[in-house]
């Protein structure tokens, strides 16, 4: 009996830390890909037509004559025709990576959900933590939902009372590390 309940708070105390370190995985992931959705990426067909562009207003002011003006002309309409086809590239473009990265985002999200599913089914009736009932005065009985309440002045944590905690606080340290 003795070595369960030893085995029971080595569990215990492994167990908060772990989950919370895959919240906070978790949480990094989906800000990161966020990110590289809204930002989207330059390559290097982009930065040819941007090149191509600047380069072809360049030569068309630098053809100021009235005897050139012909010349001109046909410079600028030919970077309005390659701006044209850079605005279609980008939008393209854009709907692709827009669409992958929706993708990896489903594909987090139900592996969160799969993920937080079996902890919940893991530890279920099984407490997480345990905090000292003085810390946690007003909130003990919400911590210890489905945990089995207090054990020698400690609150035992539950795993859904955990997991909601732990996205909050993994929520807002990721806002921090923008």
């Amino acid at each position: 009996m003795g070595e369960e309940e030893e085995s029971l708070g080595h569990r215990v105390s492994l167990a908060a830390p772990l989950i919370f370190t895959i919240v906070i995985t978790f949480q990094f992931l989906s800000r990161w890909l966020e990110r590289l959705k809204k930002r989207g990426s330059t390559n290097a067909t982009v930065i040819q037509l941007h090149g191509e562009i600047k380069q072809l207003l360049k030569e068309a002011n630098s053809l100021s004559q009235p005897s050139t003006f012909a010349q001109a002309a046909k410079l600028r309409r030919l970077a309005v025709a390659k701006e044209k086809e850079l605005a279609n590239y980008q939008e393209s473009h854009s709907k692709e990576m827009k669409m992958s990265y929706d993708l990896y985002l489903k594909v987090l999200f139900l592996s969160k959900v799969l993920t937080y599913f079996v902890l919940v089914c893991w530890y279920w009736r099984v407490p997480v933590a345990t905090i000292s009932q003085q810390l946690v005065q007003p909130f003990g009985k919400l911590l210890s939902w489905r945990a089995g309440g207090t054990l020698n002045n400690n609150v035992m944590v539950g795993i859904i009372p955990w997991l909601i905690l732990s996205t909050r606080v993994s929520k807002f340290v990721c806002r921090h590390f923008k």
